[in-house]
């Protein structure tokens, strides 16, 4: 099938031209912005040549092609006259269509996702310290203060932490977020914990009537305080001349900032903030479990809402108050459940290509990731999805019963083990994970899946594929093909990484690595095939044949072209170890994105074997991949 008649299927598959507002591309997938995304029909659209996959994400309705033929497919869906846009135009879309609540939640999400690792690891200090405690052994004064310095510095400066990200988020100066969030905790204010624990310590009486605090441990106001403090200090530079920008904009930020934050929002929000959290308590205090019972059985529906982020909130601020976070136990539950369903599909299908998908999409679960579990396999069969509900509601019932809570956040299932090692609770926990585990998978297997779920034109398209793909012709490659790492850093297994395009092998195998290093390498002698416009991703085709996709970062192309600097261009013959480009590893970060580093094999099915030959922390010109004939 030729791409045109390729096109046309997508667009009809899509519910045909005026269903769909506009569409553009990344370096492997066609995105899409539709009207009503319920008349797509899935199902037609992934047995369509070359449709490697298609999901909806983020109000995209995203379809994976692959490096240079999603170039391809993309011109030619714009001769059939469809509307066209920018990827910078089609996020600001996706946001407009998103709802004042999911735009909210996720302006939550985007702020304190880049906190998430500071509590996570001061969880964990506070399990090692607790372990210790429980083994009877006693730790000498001056380690004992060095723990406390683990385990409490996060949460005396949390507020700066929320007002620097949200700084981030919202454009404004970082440096300027950090110190206005310090302020609010600054060691001349009395301490908030010291006053409320009623002794000697009082608050402070500014002009004799207006107490004030530092605001330790408080999440809202800092955020508040954030949102107002980045717009005004973008209002202000918009109005000051830019030769006098550097002095007045910072000094007008902070001296106003300050005051409304101690004097105004401080006091008014943290009020707000003890009522949440009292209501909070409330609901996973309710008799018999029921709040595990209600968080456990939602908890995965609100991910695929996509609002889930204001868990995060909710989370950060238990730990702030009592140290303890029950969310976590339930929300592990849940997602457990959700895991276990999909390892019944797997073991109960006969269909290899669902059982490749299954087994790497149930691994990412347990690693704490639910999203490939949910829209690669469970929601697509529908029953697995609500019988994991059920499941995850049971869990969490069971979680509340226990007295379950985690001393962090951020991780849950296999790694959030870590959290209840310190607290005495790590039995408990074993317990509810098997627990939970059990009743994902008998329910699914029981009651939630039968091999002809799975449509029988989808098998026949497999079919159809495997044998196009028993008949390629085998390539060359002297036997061994060795790959250098492109990029430093540390070696993750690729089906943990959170984008389904690459953790369900949809691209082809391959490795991903958290970046340590700015530079991009080519891993192999060869020629430079892609270089993306944004300079996110970069393809080369080696002198044995193998055709590799680097790709920096997660949905990164939104960042349209920002921290990244292209070294090379299509068609330029390179050797391995020359540099391809650089980028910049924080940007990514603190525009709230992914810096894991993809390194795919695209034309897998024209060799025999792939291994990957590193773990750990690898450097430069290391050997990473290797592929035989």
């Amino acid at each position: 099938m030729n791409n045109h008649e390729i096109a046309k299927q997508v667009i009809s598959a899509l519910g045909g031209p005026n269903n769909i507002e506009c569409v553009t591309h990344c370096a492997t997938r066609l995105r899409v912005m539709v009207h009503n995304a319920d008349i797509i029909d899935q199902a037609k659209l992934e047995c369509i040549d070359k449709v490697q996959g298609s999901f909806f994400n983020s109000g995209q309705y995203q379809i994976i092609f692959g490096t240079g033929t999603v170039n391809k497919i993309y011109d030619e869906v714009v001769s059939l006259g469809l509307p066209t846009t920018s990827e910078k135009d089609m996020k600001a879309l996706t946001q407009k269509h998103a709802n004042p609540i999911q735009r909210g939640i996720r302006t939550f999400g985007d702020v304190f996702v880049p906190i998430i690792p500071v509590i996570v690891a001061t969880g964990l200090f506070m399990g090692v310290r607790g372990l210790l405690n429980a083994l009877g052994l006693s730790l000498p004064a001056d380690i004992n203060t060095y723990s406390q310095i683990l385990t409490d510095t996060a949460f005396v400066i949390l507020p700066g932490l929320v007002v620097w990200s949200t700084f981030c988020v919202f454009g404004a100066s970082p440096s300027v977020g950090i110190v206005l969030g310090m302020m609010l905790v600054s060691g001349s204010l009395p301490n908030a914990w010291a006053v409320a624990s009623g002794g000697e310590v009082h608050a402070m009486q500014f002009f004799g009537c207006i107490p004030v605090v530092g605001l330790q441990g408080s999440v809202l106001p800092a955020f508040i305080i954030g949102v107002i403090g980045a717009h005004f200090e973008k209002f202000i530079r918009k109005m000051v001349p830019d030769v006098l920008d550097l002095l007045i904009t910072p000094f007008t930020t902070l001296l106003v900032m300050s005051i409304l934050g101690l004097f105004i929002i401080g006091p008014v929000f943290h009020l707000v903030e003890t009522y949440i959290l009292v209501f909070t308590k409330t609901v996973l205090n309710l008799p018999l479990g029921l709040g595990g019972l209600l968080i456990g059985g939602v908890h995965q529906l609100i991910v695929v809402s996509g609002v889930h982020h204001i868990f995060n909130l909710l989370e950060v601020q238990l730990l702030a108050a009592d140290h303890a976070n029950p969310f976590n136990a339930i929300i592990t539950a849940a997602m457990t459940a959700q895991g276990a369903a999909t390892v019944a599909v797997g073991v109960k299908t006969h269909n290899s290509k669902l059982k490749t998908l299954a087994f790497p999409a149930a691994l990412s679960a347990f690693l704490g990731i639910t999203e490939p579990a949910i829209f690669g396999v469970n929601l697509r069969f529908r029953k697995p999805f609500f019988l994991s509900l059920i499941a995850g509601a049971l869990g969490g019932c069971l979680a509340s019963n226990l007295g379950l809570a985690g001393t962090g956040n951020g991780i849950t299932i296999i790694p959030g083990a870590m959290l209840y090692i310190g607290n005495g609770q790590l039995l408990q926990y074993i317990l509810l994970v098997f627990v939970s585990f059990v009743l994902g998978f008998i329910l699914t297997y029981l009651f939630g899946y039968e091999d002809e779920d799975y449509s029988t034109s989808t098998d026949s398209h497999v079919s159809d594929d495997n044998n196009t793909c028993n008949n390629i012709q085998k390539q060359t490659i002297d036997n061994i093909q060795i790959l250098k790492t492109p990029i430093s850093g540390k070696v993750i297994n690729l089906e943990d990484v959170a984008d389904p395009c690459f953790s369900k092998g949809l691209m082809g195998p391959g490795v991903a690595i958290a970046p340590s290093d700015s530079t991009v390498y080519a891993p192999s002698d060869g020629v430079v095939t892609v270089v993306s416009d944004t300079g996110h991703c970069y393809g080369m085709k080696t002198d044995q044949g193998v055709e590799i996709l680097i790709h920096i970062g997660i949905d990164t192309v939104s960042m349209n072209g920002e921290g990244f600097n292209s070294r090379v261009s299509q068609g330029d013959k390179v050797c391995a170890g020359d540099i391809l480009g650089t980028f910049d590893s924080q940007k990514i970060v603190s525009c709230g994105l992914d810096n894991t580093t993809m390194v795919i094999i695209t034309n897998m099915d024209s060799y025999h074997s792939f291994t990957v030959l590193a773990n750990g922390t690898i450097g430069k010109n290391e050997n990473i991949i290797e592929i035989k004939q």
